[in-house]
């Protein structure tokens, strides 16, 4: 596979790049599954254009282990987003890698795990950054496709709001406004805006960490969730104090990390979003509701090379055509 060399920074590729992008080699990590509680290991290969992002499951049979990053293969959104494929194979926990590939500016890469749940390392995206920026990335000869709105979407459900706003005229990229409120006296209501035309996503969300509520521990431990969270890649909240050691790593780090949260589950839109995005209290499902509602009208966007984001569920061969 050709690739011609940039200079420019992974964070500046994110705005300006007009060609897809992938990475200049693999790159690997290992960690624990935060809900499985399971050693997994992940490698992050470069992939052709119109890959898009694509997970490959090695512990299944190899017709069966290909699983598209898209919003119409999500299967589940709770604590968490998780896809799956025609098969019934599932990643979970995708979030924090997609926020990183779409931080770093890359638009194609193949994502080898060998178990069903991405590691949850310091619960951040920060280490994805790093190993993506330690790949490099390099540019394609396709252009970028990009999904621009003509029209706003908004959809609602319990108190949740997610909207989606056409760019005003002669502006592009992505601004992401955002309001939590969890009714704790540690989580306050806080209301937040990243246009990220000014800051990019390595300096203001990427090491933001998950975080969760004492008290939901052992409900969620009885479930056969979260029984591979610790203080080492959570933040867990107590009755009137951050019980981690070292406290947070920004005064905010709580909604900080509910838009790293936004920005890795609007990724499964398969192409990057030209849009002002509106969210009151998110979560992983009106997140992906939201995507589902713009695709649901094809008058309400346009993709800017005229190609369509690659299909949910792609045969093997072209999946397996991101090695070559």
């Amino acid at each position: 596979m050709q690739h011609t060399l940039t200079s420019i920074a992974p964070e500046t590729l994110m705005e300006s790049a007009v060609r897809q992008t992938t990475l200049g080699h693999k790159v690997s990590c290992s960690g624990i599954g935060l809900h499985s509680g399971s050693q997994v290991g992940m490698t992050v290969y470069p992939a052709q254009a119109h890959t898009g992002i694509v997970f490959r499951r090695v512990d299944v049979p190899t017709e069966h282990s290909f699983v598209p990053a898209r919003f119409d293969a999500v299967c589940a959104t709770h604590l968490g987003t998780t896809i799956a494929n025609r098969h019934g194979v599932t990643v979970s926990t995708i979030e924090h890698l997609m926020a990183a590939l779409w931080g770093a500016g890359l638009d194609n890469a193949m994502v080898e795990l060998d178990g069903p749940e991405v590691p949850i390392m310091d619960g951040s995206a920060e280490p994805f950054v790093f190993m993506l920026e330690c790949a490099g990335v390099v540019n394609l000869a396709a252009p970028r496709r990009v999904l621009r709105l003509r029209c706003p979407i908004e959809v609602r459900d319990s108190g949740s709001v997610a909207v989606a706003m056409p760019n005003p005229e002669g502006e592009e990229g992505c601004v992401v406004s955002i309001e939590i409120d969890f009714g704790h006296k540690m989580i306050d209501r806080q209301t937040s805006c990243y246009d990220f035309s000014e800051v990019t996503f390595k300096q203001s969300l990427s090491r933001a960490r998950t975080f969760g509520f004492l008290h939901e521990v052992e409900a969620l431990r009885a479930r056969g969730l979260a029984l591979g969270g610790s203080l080492d890649n959570a933040i867990v909240v107590g009755e009137d104090r951050v019980l981690n050691e070292d406290g947070l790593r920004y005064d905010d780090e709580f909604i900080r990390h509910k838009a790293l949260d936004c920005l890795g589950d609007l990724y499964l839109a398969g192409c990057r979003i030209d849009a002002r995005f509106t969210f009151v209290k998110p979560g992983h499902a009106i997140n992906n509701r939201l995507l589902r509602a713009i695709f649901a009208d094809a008058g309400a966007y346009s993709i800017a090379d005229g190609r369509m984001p690659a299909p949910a569920f792609p045969a093997r061969q072209a999946a397996a055509a991101a090695y070559a």
